[in-house]
């Protein structure tokens, strides 16, 4: 099967990929960032830098905490989180649709058609 990966690289000198996109997703669906962290198999350490430097580039906070409560505090996803993720996943969508003849063309060319 072949896919299509992508990293768009941001005026502001950041960048936001399939990582960081899948951590944001990670992070909305577990309620935390260790949680996300620990779906994707990367430290909180590293989840952690990703979203700092998530909130760096788009200047606002990717990311906030909630109060704890009976069950503790947690994590989710501002409007801001909530954008970049259904932006990127559009992004990607659209890609993958204009590259598929492309990528049938190289298919066929690996399997000698």
């Amino acid at each position: 099967m072949s896919a299509i990966s992508l990293r768009i690289d941001l005026e502001t000198d950041g960048r936001i990929g399939p990582g960081k996109v899948e951590l944001l997703e990670h992070i909305a669906s577990q309620g935390s960032i260790s949680a996300g962290a620990r779906e994707m198999g990367i430290s909180y350490k590293r989840a952690w830098l990703l979203v700092e430097d998530m909130n760096r580039v788009f200047r606002k906070p990717v990311v906030t905490g909630k109060k704890g409560g009976q069950h503790g505090g947690g994590s989710e996803l501002t409007a801001i989180g909530l954008a970049i993720v259904t932006r990127y996943r559009a992004i990607e969508r659209a890609a993958a649709a204009a590259a598929a003849p492309h990528i049938a063309a190289l298919r066929a060319e690996i399997d000698g058609g």
